[in-house]
């Protein structure tokens, strides 16, 4: 697989449990201007690496900027250099040779067709480059799963739109008209999937180095969204957004999944980025699926065993 990302608090935990689950083949991790610069994306997505002591797996850096937008960052919810509280700190492994995008279609043309899957965390800015670059990758990659888009519980940097989707709409349009495979984590499933204080203290009870890291970024998206979303009762916890990208792709069970079309609105700016999400389709044609429901705890017990595991 493949993890194409921007690094971002939750990113990092969804990264540490990929790096900590061997029956995942990571070819490379890409990185892509979002919640914060592209240059720190990349740099961060490193960090993470090392933590992980997985510097065998390349780094590689992406676009900087939307397909036909301006930049738009989310320090407010990650920090002002993407990784909460954590002091970034220049690691010693450098990013790899090359682009992002060249990485994508080289890895997933040299391997059989469907056997690369992709996880993206972030805008799909380099996902839809790839795909203007090389159409064959359509019949190419394995199943791509995104985190992004909202339904019925709207949005979260608009009243209609989630932050990923709406940072590059246009690239999400062409990626979901493509006729990739598509399963989409959108805020209906993340914020059923929630880090409460007793699932943080699971984790930090772990005592690895990578479950230290995964429980410093969940404690600082926990202080944030009682800061800026608020806190409606005392046990509430901060949503899991990014790694159920990952959850999903190693336990498909824990998740349900409805067949769909969804497409995005790019030219309004008053509903840019929303996910426009129809169920009535042929469930045998469908390209898509909506993640409708979410194992909340069982999701949060992997991600604990995982890194208690990896050390």
């Amino acid at each position: 697989m493949i993890i194409d990302c921007d690094p971002g608090v939750d990113d990092a935990v969804g990264l540490l449990l990929a790096f900590a689950s061997p029956e995942l083949e990571l070819k490379a991790i890409t990185t892509v201007g979002g919640n914060v610069p592209v240059e720190k994306t990349t740099r961060n997505a490193r960090i993470i690496r090392h933590v992980a002591g997985r510097d065998d797996v390349p780094v590689y850096a992406g676009a900087a900027r939307p397909l036909r937008r301006d930049p738009a960052g989310a320090g407010e919810f990650h920090g002002a250099e993407g990784l909460g509280d954590l002091e970034a700190v220049e690691p010693d492994a450098p990013a790899a040779d090359g682009l992002a995008v060249d990485a994508i279609v080289r890895i997933v043309m040299a391997e059989p067709a469907g056997s690369v899957a992709l996880a993206v965390m972030g805008p799909m800015t380099n996902v839809a480059l790839a795909l203007r670059a090389e159409p064959r990758l359509v019949e190419r990659l394995g199943t791509v799963v995104v985190m992004g888009g909202a339904r019925s519980e709207g949005g979260n940097i608009t009243p209609s739109a989630e932050f990923n989707i709406w940072a590059d709409p246009d690239a999400a349009a062409e990626v979901f008209a493509s006729g990739v495979e598509m399963v989409a984590m959108g805020l209906d499933v993340t914020h059923t999937v929630r880090a409460t204080e007793q699932r943080i203290q699971d984790i930090e009870a772990v005592g690895t180095p990578r479950a230290g890291m995964a429980a410093a970024m969940l404690r600082f998206s926990q202080r944030v969204e009682r800061e800026i979303v608020g806190w409606p009762t005392p046990d509430w916890g901060a949503p899991l957004h990014d790694p159920c990208t990952v959850a999903w792709l190693l336990r498909p069970d824990l998740f349900e999944l409805t067949p769909c079309r969804i497409e995005v609105e790019t030219e309004s700016e008053l509903t840019r980025g929303h996910t426009a999400v129809e169920f009535r389709v042929d469930p045998k044609t469908a390209r898509h699926r909506w993640a409708v429901g979410a194992a909340s705890q069982e999701i949060f017990d992997l991600i604990t065993a995982r890194l208690g595991a990896a050390a």
